[in-house]
């Protein structure tokens, strides 16, 4: 089931539910039929997905040093960064045009 966000500050990002309830989730939020990320929520949401965000990228480098070989070459996993970009991008949007975030609608 694909969720929509939409705020007046930037165009709609649509993403899977399972994404969509781990990022509400790293924000403090519940995803339910309809929510609601207002503009007064904004700054601490976007604090700490920048912050899951920074955590998940130092634990990938970590990863990659202990399993650093030419023998042993990963491919890049989809990381959290370029999951969240996105709806970072459209937090960052709302908040600097003082508008809030809907879904459900």
């Amino acid at each position: 089931m694909m969720i929509t966000f939409q705020s007046t500050a930037s165009p709609d990002v649509v993403m899977l539910r399972d994404l969509a309830q781990y990022l509400l989730g790293l924000i403090g939020k519940r995803l339910g039929e309809r929510g609601v990320i207002s503009h007064d929520e904004l700054p601490r949401a976007i604090d700490r997905l920048e912050t899951a965000i920074t955590e998940d990228a130092t634990a990938e480098m970590t990863l990659e040093a202990l399993h650093c070989s030419s023998s042993n070459q990963r491919d890049s996993p989809n990381r959290l960064s370029q999951r969240a970009w996105p709806f970072l991008d459209m937090m960052r949007a709302a908040h600097a045009s003082n508008a809030d975030i809907i879904w459900g609608l």
